[in-house]
């Protein structure tokens, strides 16, 4: 059974378990951090180099630490949130071990959890916060010959920069920010081409001289329920000053409905023409990384089972960082620290018997002003 010494374990160290960490020591836990790689700054070092946030800094921060920076308004790059990350992390007095990979979550008899690690230790839990996102497992789709296909196949999550596609030919695959990113930086560089299922659906970055996020901050849209969301958001949509649009309607990038199969040198459209192709990257999206939960049976291919973050499968588990897990914004910098307070408090009151009411209400009621 669970004592009140023993920890919870979180396991990853990027955004949503830092924000983990300090919702669970606002309420009397014990978070103990376990991260794989060897700073707790999760996945961001890993994304492309010319990666900026979507959100300004003003509400691109996690709870507690302002993002800061001379200019609010900017969009912040790849490199600016790792070292927020890195400040966040120095300012949390939480154990937080970096080079520990967790490798499977038992269920101890009774209650509570037992957590192994690729080093071989075994940490009885109170409970276990899932925070480990889902970069570490790209998304690629199945097309027919892909196995024939001699050129270049990635996922997005494994590219860099544009040099080394100078001269070539390269279609890129998706609808999303990613996709239209990547696409249009690689256009200066080489001939490329979106492939995509639908047309591109494009939302202004800026309605009436304010970012949009000011526009979800001051309505509440940013914590509309996964109920709502799944009514109204029914394709991906891109972020767009203007740039991307007329991108595409310059012809500087060219959009074509999404190729049906591989051949040995290039790929097949929708029209059944053929063409040679160079590489092909794909912007498509990722699964949750949660491997280690298979011995718990909680996953249905892959997916946890869950409501709004709470298993429903195991009392003392909880997640952070799903897609749509509560709120449009929910894997992001500023939308999982109200996601941290809602999965802790429910962990908080299965672990201790205590329910911090006060302040679960608060994170849940939408802040206008």
């Amino acid at each position: 059974m669970t004592t009140s010494s023993e920890p919870v374990i979180i396991v990853g160290g990027g955004q949503s378990g830092l924000a983990a960490a300090r919702a669970a020591l606002s309420v009397g836990l014990r978070p103990v951090v376990l991260q794989a790689g060897v700073e707790t700054v999760g996945s961001w070092p890993d994304y492309y180099d010319s990666l900026t946030l979507f959100s300004p800094a003003r509400y691109s921060a996690l709870p507690g630490k302002a993002f800061g920076g001379a200019d609010p308004d900017r969009y912040p790059t790849r490199d600016e949130v790792v070292a927020y990350l890195r400040r966040y992390a120095g300012s949390l007095d939480a154990d937080i071990r970096t080079g520990v990979r967790v490798t499977a979550v038992h269920q101890r008899r009774g209650a509570g959890f037992m957590v192994r690690t690729d080093t071989g230790d075994e940490i009885p839990a109170a409970g276990v916060i899932a925070a480990s996102g889902s970069f570490g497992n790209p998304y690629l789709p199945v097309l027919p010959r892909r196995e024939d296909y001699a050129g270049e196949v990635r996922h997005v999550a494994h590219y860099r920069r544009p040099e080394p596609y100078a001269g070539k030919r390269v279609i890129v695959v998706g609808a999303g920010n990613s996709a239209v990113q990547v696409a249009h930086e690689l256009a200066s560089h080489a001939n490329v081409t979106l492939a995509t299922r639908a047309p591109i659906q494009f939302v202004p970055q800026r309605i009436r001289g304010r970012d949009l996020h000011y526009w979800f901050h001051v309505t509440g849209a940013d914590r509309l329920p996964r109920a709502v969301l799944t009514r109204l958001v029914r394709h991906s949509a891109v972020l767009d000053t203007g740039v991307y649009r007329e991108a595409i309607a310059s012809g500087l990038l060219a959009r074509r409905e999404m190729f049906t199969a591989f051949t040995p040198d290039g790929v097949v459209w929708a029209d059944r023409s053929s063409e040679v192709v160079d590489a092909v990257i794909f912007a498509t999206g990722y699964r949750p990384n949660l491997d280690y939960l298979a011995p718990l049976g909680t996953l249905e291919r892959g997916t946890p089972r869950q409501v709004a973050g709470v298993s429903t499968t195991h009392p003392g588990l909880v997640y952070l960082g799903l897609e749509f897990q509560r709120s449009f914004s929910s894997n992001t910098l500023r939308g999982v620290g109200r996601d941290a307070a809602h999965v802790v408090a429910a962990l908080a009151e299965r672990v201790s018997g205590a329910t911090p009411r006060r302040r679960w209400l608060t994170e849940r009621l939408p802040v206008r002003r």
